[in-house]
């Protein structure tokens, strides 16, 4: 083990067990300490599920990219593992981006982007971005003496020499895949395919798909996998522009929905769709779990809108893992059907008049399950308020005449001149519109008509802001439950 992967396991391991359990999510997953941004590595090894991120145990905001690492038997509860990656090697030396994990013959095998700085002989300073192996037994791992094993010099001319990362591997029929973000010589983003015999001989196979400028500019953290007879390439791209309330500015997701060649290895795109129209998900990453199950988890932050909190040790939260299937053409999330484990004392009303602001004995909290189902329309606007207190709130509005869902946090108690708001076209079907929102103390996630779609939001509101509210500008009738969430550390 390096002496910089020693230093980070026992910072991370003295300084985390400061950190008080109040002061963490109840339900989603939060760094041990310092920093975190895109989830790693998310995949089934010796019967468990992995989670490894991208981590800077020292500081609560990015620098030098370590790999952390936790494993979980239900994707609810977590116990965190050593880090498991430093940038210790020449090849790394400016980072160890992110990647994903496979298992194989006993192994579990790391494949990530390693960003190396170094001095051209002209003098001038460059960075690249190429794919590097670790080999390990779920704890530590040695990393390739022929690293890096794929080198942006196997991309089509043109191609980023520096924009090259996020390798997603996967086997299948005794071969080796693997799919990684790239420009092309246009400047825009592609996703590359390889394949191999050996992990460390690769060759490279052609580009699945290609921006051409059309949805934002690089794109990053590729994952590729079937849902349903369907074949997925999910992105994330960068600088895009607003696409009516389907994409926003900035960073954005997208599954590219499609049909794939396996004897070809091409990919047909036919349809596309945002995976999440909140102010803050990106990268996510999937894994199929033993039962077979497409599971999806996503780093819970935006790079461009970024909420940080000023009053704790660790910076990043993960999504709920979320279960993916195809329905009329769309991909549906569900938040695991593990959750449901870990709810406690329902409580139940039904067809519920709501006109003025209207509290419901029982029905507050910051650890909550609710699954709501809003009926009528002789409303114009539903308001719900969440994490409420006298001054503080944030607030779910739907708008039945225009079919939008809005998410607000503009009184959450952020004190920064930040976006506070974010809106997705969402259908009431029959006059009925179904809502299961999570909240968990610093997040709101809100999956709309059985998981058509989500939007998931940042907010840092007091804890003790715990109230919720319910008016409507007409006759809104509604039936809600609500579920208390607690998991035992």
């Amino acid at each position: 083990m390096s002496e910089m992967l020693e230093k980070a396991r026992k910072y991370e391991r003295e300084e985390s067990a400061k950190i008080e359990k109040e002061n963490r999510p109840v339900f989603h997953f939060s760094n041990p300490v310092g920093w975190m941004n895109d989830p790693n590595g998310f995949s089934e090894y010796q019967g468990e599920h992995h989670l490894f991120f991208q981590y800077y145990p020292y500081a609560t905001h990015w620098d030098s990219m370590h790999w952390g690492h936790a494993k979980s038997t239900d994707f609810i509860k977590w116990e965190y593992l050593p880090a498991a990656l430093a940038p210790d090697c020449d090849f790394d030396n400016f980072g160890a981006f992110s990647g994903s994990a496979v298992e194989d013959n006993g192994k579990q095998i790391l494949i990530y982007t390693g960003v190396e700085e170094k001095t051209l002989d002209s003098g001038e300073k460059c960075v690249r971005q190429n794919q590097c192996i670790a080999v390990g037994d779920g704890v530590d791992y040695e990393k390739f003496e022929k690293n890096p094993v794929v080198t942006a010099a196997m991309l089509p001319k043109g191609s980023s020499m520096e924009d090259f990362r996020d390798p997603k591997i996967w086997k299948e029929d005794g071969r080796y895949y693997m799919v990684a973000g790239s420009r092309s010589s246009d400047g825009s983003g592609q996703i590359a395919l390889f394949y191999a015999d050996r992990l460390d001989v690769w060759e490279f196979a052609g580009i699945l798909d290609r921006s051409e400028n059309r949805y934002g500019k690089m794109w990053e953290c590729p994952d590729f996998y079937p849902v349903d007879g369907k074949q997925i390439l999910m992105i994330s791209p960068q600088e895009m522009e607003a696409e009516g309330l389907e994409f926003h500015n900035g960073n954005n997701t997208a599954f590219l929905i499609g049909t794939y060649d396996k004897e070809k290895l091409q990919f047909t795109r036919e349809e596309i769709q945002s995976v999440d129209y909140g102010l803050d998900f990106y990268a996510p990453q999937t894994m199929q779990s033993e039962d077979g199950r497409r599971i999806m988890i996503g780093w819970m932050q935006s790079w461009d809108n970024p909420m940080y909190s000023d009053t704790q040790r660790w910076s990043g939260m993960m999504t709920i893992p979320r279960e993916l299937s195809l329905r009329n053409g769309r991909i549906c999330q569900r938040p695991v059907r593990e959750l449901d484990r870990y709810r406690k004392n329902p409580l139940t009303y039904k067809e519920v008049c709501i006109e003025k602001e209207t509290g419901l004995e029982g029905i507050e909290g910051r650890s909550v399950d609710l699954e709501l189902i809003l009926k009528g329309n002789e409303y114009g606007k539903f308001k719900m308020k969440l994490a409420a207190d006298e001054m503080r709130y944030s607030e779910i509005i739907y708008d039945r005449e225009d079919k939008t869902l809005t998410f607000d946090r503009t009184h959450s108690g952020f004190k920064k001149d930040t976006i506070s708001t974010r809106s997705m076209r969402v259908e009431s079907k029959n006059n009925e519109l179904s809502l299961r929102i999570l909240v968990d103390r610093y997040s709101v996630e809100i999956f709309a008509n059985e998981g058509e779609q989500a939007m998931t939001s940042l907010i840092y509101t007091p804890a003790g802001a715990s109230k919720i509210y319910f008016t409507s500008n007409g006759k809104a009738y509604m039936d809600v439950t609500k579920y208390e969430i607690e998991v035992e550390v």
